[in-house]
């Protein structure tokens, strides 16, 4: 008989917090200057009127405005109107 417990597949993972990643405005809302509109890893929504890429890819507003998704060239893109 064994004297030690065995340790379990759970007790060998690392518990790491998330990244918070995702669209934080949708289309149709109000944003003001600043404000992040989505937050990801790469290019997977381009950059569109009104609004700026930072270095870690995240989408942020240049001006007060209304959020807008469309399909270009196979892409998602962003905007503000």
């Amino acid at each position: 008989m064994s004297s030690k417990k065995a340790g379990g597949a759970a007790s060998q993972h690392q518990t790491v917090a998330g990244k918070r990643l995702g669209i934080k405005h949708y289309g149709g809302e109000k944003v003001k200057t600043g404000q992040i509109i989505i937050r990801q890893r790469g290019t997977i929504y381009k950059a569109g009127e009104g609004v700026q890429v930072s270095k870690d890819y995240t989408l942020h507003a240049k001006k007060d405005g209304i959020v807008q998704f469309r399909k270009r060239f196979g892409r998602q893109v962003v905007s503000i109107i």
